[in-house]
């Protein structure tokens, strides 16, 4: 098995670096759930840093340059090491960063040799227990790759900037809410986000439902994950705040979220013609003092990713549910609970 891994460990290498590639573009593209779980490095968006990362060590292992593709390997590992703290410290995990991970130490470990410092000085176990590689151009004998990996990890210690939880900017208007009582369902959603599109465009019989029964309220946050969406937000809130029905709301969200995925608009001059186009008015006014609220709702629910939904059973029993299946399926639960179509 040894001696195969050996004859073979850049071929596996380039496989295992592939696959990273396709995780982070599977990751872009997703249309499961819209993560809120985002870095970079200097400005740059981590998946593009994670995908040129991969071509590098494809392209060293497509050369058979080991020894350069074990050092990208071992600061790979230093980093990962960061970005995995990251996400225990904050609670949240990223499926597909994990499985990224996990490329990067199969391939650490397919391209591993027992270092020949440990013949020489047992006492040196410790600090080559990652093996060791020789640079001889750049002058490098036995060169630990813990350095290397320690280096890794200094590296994205100063450069990385990440975070879990978006926040809308100042002039955020308040979020509407549908019928009165003890239960609450509160839907997070982002229009830019295409999972988020098809479940809100199959919420009408199931929220009327509810409403029916006459003790759900239900609410709608516009969770600022893309750039536009707190101009999307604003003017949803403008349009519905005369009291539009369920209908009339959804068809409101509906031409939104058509906006966002469909014709791609980020202007407020753009959006305002196309909601003319569709016959949908609106009064403009001043909720500045609701921002500290809706980012309150949005870190208290620790909204991470859309589509959410966070059904309130009573102050102290609160479920939540992250993408369409796990929403429907809670929404079906609620009813079953509450006894929909009974009071």
């Amino acid at each position: 098995m040894i001696k195969y891994l050996k004859k073979y460990r850049h071929m596996i290498t380039i496989l295992l670096a592939v696959a990273g590639i396709v995780l982070m573009v599977f990751y872009e593209v997703c249309d499961t759930s819209c993560s809120y779980l985002k870095g970079d490095i200097w400005g740059v968006d981590l998946k593009w840093v994670g995908s040129a990362y991969m071509l590098a060590i494809i392209g060293f292992a497509a050369f058979k340059q080991i020894p350069f593709v074990r050092v990208l390997l071992a600061a790979g590992l230093g980093v990962e090491v960061h970005l995995f703290a990251f996400q225990l410290q904050n609670d949240v995990y990223c499926p597909f960063c994990l499985a990224f991970a996990v490329m990067v130490m199969a391939a650490f470990i397919v391209n591993y040799n027992v270092p020949s410092a440990w013949h020489e000085n047992r006492r040196k176990m410790w600090l080559y227990f990652l093996g060791e590689v020789d640079l001889p151009m750049l002058r490098l004998q036995k060169l630990p790759l813990l350095v290397v990996a320690l280096l890794g990890h200094l590296v994205i210690l100063f450069t990385f900037s990440g975070s879990v939880t978006p926040a809308y900017g100042e002039e955020v208007p308040p979020i509407p809410s549908l019928g009165k009582g003890s239960y609450e369902v509160t839907f997070f959603s982002d229009y830019f986000c295409p999972p988020c599109q098809r479940l809100d465009a199959s919420l009408e019989p199931v929220i009327k439902e509810l409403l029916a029964h006459g003790e759900v309220k239900i609410t709608f946050i516009d969770v600022p994950f893309s750039r536009a969406t707190p101009l999307y937000a604003r003017y949803y809130l403008y349009a519905v705040q005369s009291g539009a029905d369920v209908r009339e709301i959804l068809r409101i969200r509906s031409a939104l979220f058509h906006a966002a995925q469909e014709k791609n608009i980020q202007s407020k001059e753009l959006l305002v013609n196309y909601l003319k186009e569709q016959k949908i008015s609106w009064k403009e006014h001043d909720e500045k003092p609701v921002l500290q609220m809706l980012n309150m709702i949005i870190k208290q629910n620790r909204i991470n990713a859309t589509p959410t939904c966070v059904i309130r059973y009573s102050p102290a029993d609160a479920k939540k549910y992250i993408g369409t299946d796990e929403i429907w399926d809670g929404l079906t639960k609620l009813k079953a609970h509450i006894g929909t179509g009974e009071k």
